[in-house]
């Protein structure tokens, strides 16, 4: 007998091939609403954060793995050739880390850090002193972000973050 896609559980279906893959580092208030608009988007996802409470109370989509780790920026050596690098986190410190893994790396498909353009200059300047090239600075997208899309809510920052990555794919 044969059984229709329709009559069986969303949760059964096979996950279709991923626009993007993403590791994601934070879950604040931005990172919680960029994986709320990633529900239905076929990507994959590894959302990082150093804190243990950090992803609770969070139902995550299929295609999004939640990693608790002791140290996010060691997580960078995990994401295969070409991913895409999201660095949101709680602390300043902490995604000077993840960038500086992540840009030591010449195989991933984006770097991008939230913050405006002084932070942008400010990682710039501490990046180059830990010796990286003009040319993997050159890597590193500060803001992040379609261009054009203004405001501060983590849901509309969300958009425009999901919406750069998918004019990538």
């Amino acid at each position: 007998e044969f059984l229709a896609l329709a009559d069986c559980p969303a949760e059964t279906w096979p996950l279709p091939a991923p626009r993007f893959v993403l590791q994601l580092h934070g879950a604040g208030h931005v990172g919680r609403a960029i994986v709320r608009v990633l529900d239905e988007i076929p990507c994959r996802v590894s959302w990082v954060d150093e804190r243990d409470e950090a992803f609770d109370g969070v139902e995550l989509p299929p295609q999004v793995e939640a990693v608790a780790a002791a140290a996010a920026a060691d997580e960078v050596a995990h994401a295969p050739a070409g991913a895409c690098v999201l660095v949101m986190t709680h602390r300043h410190d902490l995604d000077l880390e993840i960038v500086h893994a992540a840009l030591a790396r010449a195989d991933l498909g984006f770097v991008g850090l939230i913050g405006s353009r002084s932070k942008r200059e400010r990682f710039l300047a501490r990046l180059t002193a830990r010796g990286h090239s003009a040319e993997a600075l050159a890597r590193l997208v500060c803001p992040v972000g379609l261009p054009g899309i203004a405001g501060k809510e983590p849901a509309v920052i969300a958009v425009a973050v999901v919406a750069q990555l998918l004019a990538r794919s």
